[in-house]
């Protein structure tokens, strides 16, 4: 039986972090993804890029060599407020998987555990894998490993060992499904855009290596003046968008692109609705802001969808139970710790299907996550968004830096008690 210090279910942001370090400090890792590549919801789910976390942040090699390796190759860039996580996520993939074999990370790609067994001190784990050299058979292998790490997103692995969940975890955020345009003549839509909207907490633009990189967004929320608002509402009377497609709109350049522009939409609003037609229902939300940005956006008139994300964009989904649950109160307090693996001041956001009940937060002192919200049982962690935080703080902690830093900082620590 194959043997393994560590095993990672989940090649996604805290994934790939924790993978890393733990292979350049010694340990054999096995990491076993489930779609033919790495970066999670970087390249899965195309959320790009990443938000911008404290300056005080812990545990950020990871990023730092990340995105260094990207920038070499035009992959990524930092924009005009010192945020470098602009990335590219084609390039993100080829990137993550050097980083792997640099840091010699055993990777499995389109497999899956489906069995997990704790015998004395080891798990025996046995994944279903197509990684045979008869090409037509799938496997399902045992190997054994005396660390566990749930960095599935969705606590597959901690469901399967039957650990407890927080209680509030009826709680939830609109998903969404991203999305990619190209043929953008990114110029002239600068130059409209930046005269339309004065307002440079919302609409920002600079050249970075003679490129046009811009940011700007709208929600129907009333609270708030958008700049947009006219154009939307225009839309919606021709009747090319519908009133849900408006409900939330965020755009950004894409790096290593000269005309293609991210967007931080549809989201949709049903809250029951199924994963297969949230798919259905978001593609085709896609279609109209597309059509609606061809006709209305300055710049967009040769423009196309190029990327629809592969994966769904969640925000929050069942929650472990671990040695300290995280809550709002440890937030808004800053509360220290001993062994604290993310420090940060990113808001509180939490995204509302209803009008004017969005929440953002923010958040005026640096705050820590402990450890100890990794820690789940019997050598088994789990790291990403399904830590053991309550609803609220989840909210805070959700972003891909703070993802990172959780992976770096788990690893550190499994190294620590060895």
């Amino acid at each position: 039986m194959t043997k393994y210090d560590v095993i990672i279910a989940g090649g996604g942001t805290a994934g790939c972090a924790c993978a890393y370090t733990l292979g350049k400090l010694g340990y054999k890792v096995l990491l076993v993804e489930k779609n033919s590549f790495l970066g999670g919801s970087i390249t899965s789910s195309l959320v790009i890029p990443a938000m911008k976390t404290s300056q005080n942040s812990i545990n950020n090699d990871f990023f730092e060599t990340l995105y260094k390796k990207l920038n070499k190759i035009n992959g990524a860039f930092t924009y005009i407020d010192g945020n470098k996580g602009w990335f590219n996520p084609e390039l993100t993939k080829i990137v993550l998987d050097e980083l792997m074999l640099e840091a010699h990370v055993d990777v499995l790609f389109e497999s899956e555990i489906k069995e997990i067994k704790k015998e004395l001190s080891v798990y025996i784990v046995s994944i279903d894998t197509d990684n045979s050299k008869n090409f037509s058979e799938r496997l399902l292998v045992s190997i054994e490993s005396k660390y566990l790490v749930d960095a599935t997103g969705d606590a597959k692995i901690c469901k399967k060992m039957n650990c407890d969940f927080l209680e509030d975890n009826h709680k939830t955020q609109p998903i969404n499904l991203r999305f990619i345009m190209s043929g953008i003549d990114t110029r002239k839509f600068s130059d409209w855009l930046i005269e339309l909207d004065k307002d440079r907490e919302v609409t920002t633009c600079c050249k970075i290596d003679d490129k046009i990189m811009l940011s700007t967004a709208y929600t129907w929320d009333t609270n708030k003046q958008w700049a947009l608002k006219p154009i939307f509402k225009r839309g919606i009377q021709d009747g090319i968008i519908t009133e849900e497609d408006s409900n939330y709109f965020q755009i950004f350049s894409v790096a290593g692109t000269v005309d293609s522009i991210a967007f931080n939409c549809p989201r949709i609003l049903d809250k029951q609705i199924s994963l297969s037609n949230a798919y259905i229902k978001g593609r085709q939300s896609i279609l109209r802001i597309a059509n609606f940005c061809k006709k209305y956006f300055i710049g967009f008139e040769n423009a196309y969808i190029s990327s629809i994300a592969n994966s769904l964009g969640i925000r929050v989904s069942n929650r472990v139970k671990g040695k300290y649950v995280y809550t709002k109160d440890d937030i808004i307090i800053g509360k220290r710790f001993d062994n604290p693996v993310v420090i940060s001041n990113y808001p509180i956001d939490i995204h509302s299907s209803d009008k004017n009940n969005s929440q953002l937060e923010k958040i005026y002192k640096e705050y820590q996550l402990p450890v100890e919200s990794l820690i789940v049982k019997d050598n088994l962690f789990v790291i990403g968004r399904c830590i053991s935080a309550d609803f609220e703080s989840q909210g805070a902690l959700r972003i891909i830096p703070s993802c990172f830093s959780m992976g770096e900082g788990l690893a550190k620590y499994i190294h620590s008690i060895n």
